[in-house]
């Protein structure tokens, strides 16, 4: 009787070993989980910023938190027009917006302006970069753009790469667009910890761009690396497949490489555009 009692006591100690030993795991995972997130915000921003770019215009838009910077790339127009489309950008969780403008410069020559938005607590900009953050900074920046006179607010195209996909589906949400292009992005943040073992309630931002994608009325045009192991593969398919109105660019490449042809990229981007009526055939 007494090696009995030993031996559940034994066994009691044990799980309660492996309780405590995954209860620090999970812990440490809730700690550290917006600085595997949001890695940018150890980036340092350049010292000079928009200043440097003949054009660009610098915007600060006020948040709940603080100011948050955003670059507007003013489109190429013709004689005659007055309000063009306009992208709204939202870059990796390793980029800054100062990466982006010289490889966005084409939607200004296909007559659509860009707005490049920062996150929270990235570069020059106030405030921690949150899903809650990252929204209000978005809506604010919707707003900003949405209003101006060069701007034809019935043809906002939101574009989100990697990180930026959850960003622009977020917007998504909460204010409408004419088309949603996300590159290189992700069903969720749950599809990553699943594996890992962590409930999902631990998850602090969630980015469900599944559920958001599948209730969005708009064209949607998804691209993604074939070969990326960042985010594989497979999260652009079922976001594709999950769209009203899906269309699945695939490029051979990985995740950091995509895409490898920014010319064949341009002429998808045209091509999505025009059939969404956003662009005229031929811009």
């Amino acid at each position: 009787m007494t090696r009995y009692v030993r031996t559940v006591a034994g066994m009691c100690g044990v799980l309660l070993l492996g309780y405590g030993i995954y209860g620090i795991y999970c812990g440490v995972l809730v700690m550290m989980q917006r600085q595997f997130l949001f890695p940018g915000t150890q980036i340092a921003a350049p010292p000079t910023g928009a200043e440097r770019l003949p054009g660009v215009e610098q915007i600060w838009l006020a948040t709940s938190f603080g100011q948050v910077e955003a670059w507007f790339l003013p489109p190429e127009l013709e004689v005659g027009i007055q309000a063009a489309p306009a992208v709204i950008f939202a870059h990796g969780n390793a980029e800054l917006i100062d990466d982006w403008p010289d490889d966005l410069q084409p939607f200004t020559q296909l007559g659509i302006g860009v707005l490049l938005v920062e996150y929270p607590g990235y570069g020059r900009s106030a405030g921690e970069p949150s899903q809650r953050s990252i929204t209000e900074t978005f809506v604010t920046a919707y707003d900003t753009l949405a209003v101006r006179d060069d701007v034809a607010a019935d043809r906002i195209i939101l574009l989100g790469r990697s990180l930026g996909g959850g960003a622009v589906c977020a917007l998504a949400t909460e204010r409408p667009a004419a088309a949603l292009i996300l590159m290189s992005t992700f069903t969720g943040v749950q599809a990553f910890v699943d594996h890992l073992g962590v409930p999902g309630m631990l998850v602090q931002d969630q980015f469900d761009n599944l559920t958001v994608v599948r209730s969005y009325p708009g064209p949607v045009l998804v691209i993604h690396g074939e070969y990326d192991t960042l985010i594989p593969y497979a999260h652009g398919v079922a976001l594709a497949q999950a769209a009203q109105q899906g269309t699945l660019v695939t490029y051979v490449c990985g995740h950091n490489d995509c895409p490898p042809s920014w010319n064949i990229y341009w002429r998808d981007v045209a091509a999505f555009l025009e059939r969404a009526g956003i662009i005229a055939t031929g811009t």
